[in-house]
């Protein structure tokens, strides 16, 4: 599996994004938090991804660009967990929440798990619609 993460697949959409907020679902693992909502069937990508990091919680720029940074780079690295077991598309948005940097290691654990709920809630819900 391709582990890129291409223009096509970043969430620059303001209607989305606005959309994400207002209507989307989520799932934590601190330090990160998920809002998710199913796309339309027929947009290009399966997954479109943003990452934010809000300057109330982490103070200094330099700090926030590092933890997008290293966000963008676990989401990349972990994204086949979701893309090969679902079948719609989705628009993601990553929130750090927490003062504190993680290391790159335990970031990445965090966001497999993180990852993994998310399938196991889609699964669910996919279940309970039918």
């Amino acid at each position: 599996m391709e582990q890129n993460f291409g223009k096509k697949e970043k969430l620059k959409s303001k209607k989305i994004i606005e959309q994400l907020f207002q209507e989307g679902k989520s799932v934590k693992n601190y330090p990160i938090r998920l809002i998710y909502i199913k796309l339309p069937e027929d947009q290009k990508t399966k997954f479109q991804a943003g990452v934010s990091v809000p300057k109330r919680i982490v103070k200094t720029a330099v700090q926030r660009n590092r933890i997008k940074r290293l966000l963008r780079e676990v989401y990349r690295k972990n994204k086949y967990l979701v893309s090969n077991s679902l079948s719609s598309s989705y628009a993601f948005m990553f929130i750090y929440i927490s003062p504190e940097e993680l290391r790159y290691e335990a970031l990445f654990a965090k966001m497999e798990k993180l990852l993994e709920k998310f399938k196991e809630k889609e699964k669910w819900e996919i279940q309970q619609e039918k």
